[in-house]
């Protein structure tokens, strides 16, 4: 087969797919060394923290009973003197507003506030996410989730040491927590990589998401943009849409030390993890054109990268040179994702992480492919 495959396929085919293997090659090299590489670079934090400097933390619930219970009680014990948590319970079915009301009486910089159920109108997440930022008192609004907690109770201070005169953004890692199991890997993987995307991004000039379990941003550049104006039709996008549309390289910061890393629960099933994957590319292609051309060339560079690299080393006269291309590759991605998880605190993936690119790459096109489709049936209807 191998035989009749070569006989068949003119030399020069082979030799135009080899020129693509290594042009891609050198795109996927370029993407390692000149933006991922960054974690390599990256000097511990010694900027003074400055406890002066007022931070509101904004959390949006909905029916999160359990987690409120379990995580709340690590943002308010914060060892920080100058902070407020404000709660915003939207719509809950559950206990969530007893329970906020009992914790309340524990703190006194615990703010509640409640968004009733209104059976003729429907919101997303923005409008909870608006209420909380108006009720913020401080400038500094700090976000995470409700099923999120920081690892450390020096989560704020190492956040808002960061915050300048000049500083606007705060981009940080909302990790996974590690749990048994291969889905959990995957899970953990990919924040990985999309992480080093938009931190070393960041680290470039190039600030393009951030996440809404670890993120912060002034409440008068909220205000001075107006808000979630410009998106309020999109359901999702409520973090990286506005990071993307006001972020630039002279007001973002990233914050990449242990002590400033948040950790949430992850999805415990496939179906859970591949609608989440939907659902932030949803966004995707409201971002800069200039982030879009960054982010796809990668995607496509990877895809074309693997194919050429199977039609070579399968049909090609000589496979050593074409492994031993691939295995440079290997050996970088291996040794900036080690240095990577490494910062970020993550373990047991660095390993199984060429699978999991290979993996997730798969993942990213059925998605893509699977939100067409669907686009086009609700078009239809």
């Amino acid at each position: 087969m191998q035989e009749f495959i070569k006989n068949i396929i003119p030399r020069t085919t082979f030799e135009i797919i080899f020129l693509i293997f290594i042009f891609f090659t050198f795109v996927q090299l370029l993407y390692y060394l000149f933006f991922y590489s960054r974690f390599f670079f990256l000097k511990k934090n010694k900027t003074k923290e400055q406890e002066q400097q007022g931070v509101s933390v904004v959390i949006c619930a909905k029916n999160e009973e359990e987690n409120l219970e379990k995580y709340l009680r690590n943002f308010l014990n914060q060892n920080y003197k100058n902070f407020e948590v404000v709660v915003v319970n939207d719509c809950s079915t559950d206990n969530s507003l007893r329970i906020l009301y009992q914790i309340q009486k524990e703190y006194s910089n615990l703010y509640v506030t409640n968004i009733e159920i209104d059976n003729k109108f429907s919101h997303g997440k923005k409008l909870a996410q608006t209420v909380g930022i108006k009720a913020a008192k401080n400038d500094i609004i700090l976000f995470s989730d409700a099923d999120c907690y920081p690892v450390s109770d020096r989560w704020i201070s190492s956040v808002v040491r960061n915050f300048s005169e000049k500083t606007e953004f705060l981009l940080g890692y909302g990790a996974y927590k590690k749990n048994k199991g291969f889905l959990n890997k995957i899970i953990r993987y990919d924040t990985l990589f999309i992480t080093m995307q938009y931190l070393s991004f960041a680290k470039a000039g190039f600030p393009y998401m951030g996440v809404g379990r670890n993120l912060a941003y002034r409440k008068s550049t909220w205000k001075k943009n107006r808000g979630f104006a410009t998106h309020t039709h999109i359901l999702s996008g409520d973090d990286d849409l506005f990071v993307n549309k006001n972020a630039n390289r002279k007001n973002t910061k990233i914050e990449v030390s242990s002590e400033s890393i948040t950790e949430s629960e992850p999805g415990k099933t496939y179906k859970k993890f591949i609608r989440q994957k939907k659902r932030h590319l949803t966004t995707g292609k409201y971002y800069k054109f200039k982030h879009k051309i960054l982010l796809g060339a990668e995607i496509i560079s990877r895809v074309l990268f693997y194919i050429s690299f199977i039609i070579l080393i399968s049909f090609f006269k000589f496979p050593e040179y074409v492994a031993g291309i691939f295995l440079i590759r290997l050996l970088i991605q291996l040794l900036i994702i080690g240095k990577t998880s490494k910062i970020l605190n993550e373990k047991n993936i660095f390993l199984l992480s060429p699978i999991l690119d290979i993996f997730m790459l798969f993942v990213g096109i059925s998605v893509y492919f699977s939100n067409l489709l669907l686009k086009k049936k609700i078009i239809w209807r």
